[in-house]
């Protein structure tokens, strides 16, 4: 998938069911996707509360990603509705920035740095329009935040992996989003990396936005997280870390994977 095909990713689609109110920055109803006759998420309903970062947690193959990519639509929904403040998603593309899976990207897509972050721009500025000083500003103080500011005239095939993420990150913050949705921004990043991106999330946090980021690492979220949504291929638990982390909820979602001694360090840490 090439870069500029990120632009357009939020839509709406599938069936309309009954929804919960016009508080919430993201509210999932009855998700269900499918991969030809393989369900992936099946009836998946889920509210992300403002000021709150979610980490969406499972084994491989639970369909994590492939919850997220179908509230944003980027995959076909058999059935379900996606909600933010009560109206459809579709209709709240400015509000919504989606950081995705690196391993989805075409990194040899011709650009600089600076020209992916002003992406994040394309609905003020326009799609054909050229951006301003004010625009390159903006987006300049975007990659200052990501730690990137020295790379603007880089192509972006010729980062590292840590160094996109990062300007994929410094994109979705050019939006100036309410809500934030990150496919496993974490995966195969130094630990800086991580940790830059970490402040930046509880930063957005602070300023009363919404984060939900696909997460791997069970043995972070605890210090990374106050949400979790526990899934394999049907929501498990959803709520404060916890809430959500339970002896139950855990062997739900895992099963023997996770022995008794990893189940109670984590409902430790989640106290």
């Amino acid at each position: 998938m090439s870069l500029d095909s990120h632009i357009e990713l939020v839509s709406d689609g599938g069936y309309a069911v009954e929804t919960g109110g016009d508080d919430c920055p993201l509210e999932v109803r009855g998700l269900t996707v499918a991969y030809g006759e393989k369900p992936a998420v099946f009836s998946v309903d889920a509210r992300f509360p403002s000021a709150s970062m979610t980490a969406i947690v499972g084994p491989n193959g639970a369909g994590k990603s492939t919850f997220l990519k179908g509230a944003l639509g980027i995959v076909p929904r058999l059935a379900g509705e996606v909600r933010f403040y009560g109206q459809p998603l579709k209709e709240a593309r400015r509000d919504v920035a989606y950081v995705p899976q690196r391993a989805s990207v075409d990194w040899d897509f011709p650009a600089r740095v600076i020209d992916v972050v002003m992406m994040g721009l394309y609905r003020e500025v326009g799609l054909f329009r050229f951006a301003g000083s004010r625009h390159r500003a903006r987006a300049m103080d975007c990659l200052e935040r990501v730690g990137m500011q020295d790379f603007a005239d880089r192509q972006i095939g010729q980062l590292s992996g840590g160094q996109q993420q990062r300007v994929f990150l410094a994109r979705a913050l050019a939006q100036d989003a309410e809500l934030y949705l990150l496919d496993e921004p974490f995966a195969g990043v130094d630990a800086a990396t991580e940790h830059a991106i970490v402040s930046v999330l509880k930063g957005l946090k602070a300023a009363g936005k919404t984060v939900v980021c696909v997460h791997h690492d069970l043995s972070t979220v605890t210090a990374y997280f106050d949400r979790a949504m526990l899934i394999n291929m049907r929501k498990q638990s959803e709520g404060p870390i916890a809430e959500a982390f339970t002896s139950e909820t855990l062997q739900a979602t895992y099963g023997g994977r996770l022995a008794e001694s990893q189940i109670a360090e984590l409902r430790l840490g989640s106290c």
